[in-house]
């Protein structure tokens, strides 16, 4: 959702309805977000599997375009499963440095290793490294 200050504050009846699993808190913490948060993002898990089944962002309408369009470039990816911003993540729209606005290339191959059919939910991290670590090599340009 891309909203003004007003829709925004008045968007907790959708975001209900979109998600249901969505609490009272959630709800709150969009709709009197922080000026200093330019945008959010929400994703909901069915049970103990780690399968995501929705998500949604919330951005400032009053952004300059660049800024919209970073926000939607993050929250997008990180709805599709890459959830945590780190100072580690170099390059990458993940690390908050603002350096970079858009998806790098580093963060487009992590969707792709992310969403390869090698990977699934509930996968130990000793079951999906030697997957994760073959699929960078390859995305890299090395050995298979």
């Amino acid at each position: 959702y891309i909203v003004s200050e007003d829709e925004r504050q008045a968007l907790g009846p959708v975001l209900r309805a979109a998600m249901p699993g969505l609490t009272a808190n959630d709800v709150s913490g969009i709709t009197a977000m922080q000026p200093s948060t330019y945008c959010i993002v929400y994703a909901q898990s069915s049970g103990a599997t780690g399968n995501y089944t929705g998500a949604f962002a919330v951005i400032r309408a009053e952004h300059p375009d660049l800024l919209r369009l970073s926000c939607l470039h993050e929250e997008i990816a990180q709805g599709l499963g890459l959830p945590n911003d780190s100072p580690q993540a170099r390059p990458s729209i993940f690390n908050d440095d603002e350096e970079f606005a858009l998806l790098t290339t580093q963060d487009e191959m992590m969707l792709r290793i992310l969403y390869n059919p090698a990977l699934r939910p509930g996968m130990t991290e000793a079951e999906a490294r030697p997957i994760v670590e073959t699929l960078a090599r390859r995305l890299m340009g090395g050995e298979s």
